[in-house]
């Protein structure tokens, strides 16, 4: 199981104190948080892509090649690259520059956005959303198969024997391509399309109760072994959801107020129900969407909902509305401290079934 973290940047006041973050301050913590989470043994890091004034990250691959320098273990993902909006010739020319940078450590998560602000700021039709993105996947794999590169479509001018260049980092057994993974918060479709892609998913569960997510996971399985992509042989699945944690029994006191600031502004964007209290509660509780508390309960929760969905990665969103750098920080550490070494006991990298297991969160142990 690999454990990290993930990040929009997010500069909104801080509910609790009022204090609001600098674009150019958030993009400096980015760093210092992505330097802590390599030296406390997290697997992975990903900066997300937005287009609006709450956020500081509009072209995440900046901030990842600023890592990239920075770093030399971990690894470095989109989360996400809305790349409906993009042109996939120069977002593999990107990527596979910090993957050269980074020596093949960069992944490239491909999504449609989950906001659509990008879509007139880019020239493109929210009408063509499915079109525009199966037809910008299609070309970045075929790209990523190698030069030279022929290919026609409806939303870029055709390529005719085009060399695109720089190719990525070679790593042993799998030559030049990045890894390229797709983003989902549920769709079926795009589970099939990702199976059937032979490309690694990753469903943003951002609430309800993530067990429903298991007739997806085995859907995409499914198509997976349906797959003629070369060199695609084994299914990945990850989980990104939010959370957080303390060592003071205060997680689930500290991250609400963050929580419910963010959840107010989306829910008066979408014409959601307002959250509260309860809501949060039951979000937080087991078998919920958010996995908060002390690392004990966090290790717990993450192996339960491993039995449930059988996932490879599992990512954590613990910054919502400007929750403080040094808090921030902290749980970052107990995120690959604590948490990580229980689930790595609990879950060694192994095939078939995850042994039994049982967590003594008193005691912090985990026996298998």
């Amino acid at each position: 199981m690999e454990l990290g973290v993930y990040s929009f940047g997010d500069i909104h006041p801080n509910p609790v104190t009022r204090e609001k973050v600098s674009p150019g301050q958030r993009l400096l913590d980015l760093l210092e948080r992505i330097r802590l989470a390599e030296q406390v043994g997290l697997d992975f890091f990903g900066i997300g892509e937005h287009h609006r004034p709450d956020y500081a990250v509009s072209a995440p691959g900046t901030v990842l090649a600023a890592a990239a320098g920075q770093t030399s273990r971990i690894g470095l993902s989109s989360a996400v690259t809305v790349l409906s909006t993009e042109d996939p010739v120069r977002v593999y020319q990107q990527f596979a520059t910090i993957d050269l940078i980074s020596q093949g450590r960069v992944e490239l998560m491909a999504g449609r956005g989950s906001f659509i602000e990008s879509y007139p700021l880019f020239g493109a039709e929210l009408r063509d959303y499915d079109e525009l993105y199966d037809e910008k996947i299609q070309l970045l794999l075929a790209i990523d198969a190698g030069n030279p590169v022929t290919w026609s479509g409806r939303f870029r001018a055709a390529l005719n024997d085009a060399v695109i260049l720089p190719r990525p980092y070679r790593k042993p057994g799998l030559g030049e391509h990045l890894r390229i993974s797709v983003a989902t918060g549920g769709n079926p479709e795009s589970s099939v399309r990702a199976g059937v892609l032979g490309l690694p998913i990753n469903y943003a569960i951002i609430g309800g109760q993530p067990a429903r997510f298991a007739p997806l996971v085995d859907l995409y399985r499914r198509a997976f072994a349906q797959t003629e992509r070369p060199g695609a042989t084994t299914p990945e699945v990850g989980v990104s959801g939010m959370g957080f944690i303390s060592d003071d029994g205060k997680a689930m006191d500290a991250f609400f107020p963050h929580w419910l600031d963010s959840m107010r502004r989306i829910a008066r964007e979408r014409g959601f129900p307002a959250p509260d209290r309860a809501s949060y509660e039951a979000q937080a509780a087991p078998g919920g969407a958010y996995l908060i508390g002390r690392p004990e309960q966090v290790a717990e929760r993450i192996v339960d909902l491993h039995g449930d969905l059988h996932h490879d990665r599992q990512g954590f969103q613990m910054d919502l509305s400007s929750v403080s750098q040094a808090d921030s920080l902290t749980a970052i550490e107990l995120l690959g401290t604590r948490v990580a070494p229980l689930v790595r006991q609990a879950l060694p990298k192994a095939t078939g079934d995850p042994a039994p297991i049982e967590v003594d969160i008193a005691a912090g142990t985990a026996t298998i």
